[in-house]
């Protein structure tokens, strides 16, 4: 076997570890047996929020079940492949099994990658905030390009999206937008991408040509399960309505249908302007929710607050990622030195190895091969 090929195997069987490790395998198949049982039980539905949430955990684990099994039973089989190829001299069945190897290592990875999104609401809905920093028409425009990349993310993930408000710059692209995005998984994936984003490139809106450097936030927060018990009191609210902008002529507003919420202890502030002034209210109360309960994970699992208190600060010292159209092109990540020349992909939406790395960081701040060379 080659050197190549017996590297892929040694890296595949790296990640079957971790895999078992992250599911317990030796306990995975006797608890898939307990939620078989209590998923029989005819009195489960009487409580639905906890009949869901035990179904999707039931999910969870055969999906990671299977998915372990097809991997490991993939590996073996290709292995065996490669080494009656080579008893046989045939290079066409040495070489198909090498590519189903390749392939084998890359779902390996991404598996790897999906069992570090444990915690305790990584599996939930998202709310995602895009937020224009300072500098006028030219962050509301670089806001603008982010909060399509995330969308095109989002949709490539086949992830429902929907928009909760938006408020259009003076001149071109957007002051803010406020997006919810449903599917399994989704604030597990995105929680990575809270921070600011810097630009730097030639501006379409400078007629000397010149080189600027935009920035804007965005904000990242779980949709909290209804049975999480999040109090809020009314007092510390401040509830406004106005008018949502409209696209004109019978589709302009002539209600005040939006909502704005603000949190007065907090300073949190959510808005929501896309359906009927009483949808819009629940979806803001839902949003505030989520925003308070992932302040108070932060302070559980990282002790600091600073993610909260520092969002609104687009600009040098906090930022994650830096996207340079010119004078050359790159996008790098400052937090796991990920980089690529690929700028267009990025902005259409790739953004999988950028995630991935800032997941797979320990708590040390290190990756698991920086890790693994340190042992």
């Amino acid at each position: 076997m080659r050197a190549e090929i017996e590297n892929i195997v040694v890296e595949i069987n790296k990640s079957l570890e971790l895999l078992k490790q992250r599911m317990d395998w030796e306990t995975a198949e006797y608890r898939m047996e307990e939620f078989d049982a209590l998923s029989e039980n005819p009195d489960l539905w009487n409580e639905p929020e906890k009949a869901q949430k035990l179904m999707r955990e039931r999910q969870m684990l055969a999906d990671a079940i299977a998915g372990f099994k097809e991997l490991s039973g993939g590996l073996q089989d290709n292995v065996d492949l490669i080494e009656l190829g080579e008893m046989e001299d045939d290079q066409e069945v040495i070489t198909e099994a090498e590519d189903a190897l390749r392939k084998i290592q890359k779902e390996a990875a991404k598996q790897e990658i999906e069992a570090l999104l444990s915690g305790e609401a990584d599996a939930n809905d998202t709310f995602l905030e895009v937020n224009a920093g300072a500098g006028g028409t030219e962050s509301c425009d670089w806001a603008n390009m982010l909060a399509r990349m995330y969308v095109r993310w989002a949709e490539q993930h086949g992830y429902k999206v929907e928009l909760m408000a938006e408020s259009a710059g003076d001149e071109a692209g957007i002051k803010s937008a406020t997006y919810q995005i449903k599917g399994l998984n989704a604030y597990g994936w995105l929680k990575s991408e809270s921070g600011v984003h810097r630009l730097v490139r030639i501006s379409p809106f400078d007629s000397n040509a010149k080189r600027h450097t935009s920035f804007s936030s965005v904000w990242v927060y779980p949709v909290v399960d209804e049975n999480i018990e999040i109090d809020i009191n009314p007092s510390d609210l401040r509830v406004d309505t106005f008018r949502a902008s409209g696209a004109g002529g019978q589709h302009v507003n002539k209600t005040d249908s939006a909502v704005r919420m603000t949190h007065i202890p907090t300073g949190i502030v959510v808005q929501a302007s896309a359906k009927s002034q009483h949808q819009n209210r629940a979806t803001c109360m839902a949003a505030l929710k989520s925003r308070l309960y992932e302040i108070e994970m932060r302070k559980r699992t990282e002790g600091i607050q600073e993610a909260h208190d520092n969002k609104g600060d687009a600009g040098w010292g906090n930022q994650i990622r830096s996207y340079v159209l010119h004078p050359y092109q790159m996008v790098k990540d400052l937090r796991t030195s990920v980089e690529t020349s690929d700028t267009q992909g990025v902005l259409n939406g790739d953004l999988d190895a950028f995630m991935a790395a800032t997941l797979a960081l320990d708590v040390s701040g290190k990756t698991r091969a920086e890790a693994q060379a340190g042992d």
